[in-house]
């Protein structure tokens, strides 16, 4: 499953779960909403850690990979030759 999607839905989650264990609380709607979404918040920071590192780093990777070929396509647009740290980082990434 994508990351981002898996950690949207586990934060949705956590927070329709919190504001489950509020409702009996009695307080106005709004306030037990403000509430949830706090105290969800850092539930999530601690629950879902290694779903939020997971797509860290896959944000990462793709931020890598779109500076690379802009870095290639700026390169062959000034005529320069493609070769060079690059490639290498492109091969550090197929073996990953």
């Amino acid at each position: 499953m994508n990351p981002a999607l898996k950690y949207t839905l586990g934060r949705i989650g956590v927070f329709l779960v919190v504001f489950a264990l509020l409702l009996p609380v009695p307080m106005d709607i709004l306030l037990r909403l403000i509430l949830a979404i706090f105290l969800s918040a850092a539930v999530s920071y601690f629950v879902l850690g290694r779903w939020r590192d997971e797509l860290t780093s896959r944000m990462e990777g793709s931020l890598r990979r779109r500076q690379s070929q802009r870095n290639k396509l700026r390169a062959a647009l000034a005529g320069e030759d493609a070769t060079g740290p690059d490639q290498d980082d492109q091969a550090d990434e197929k073996r990953h």
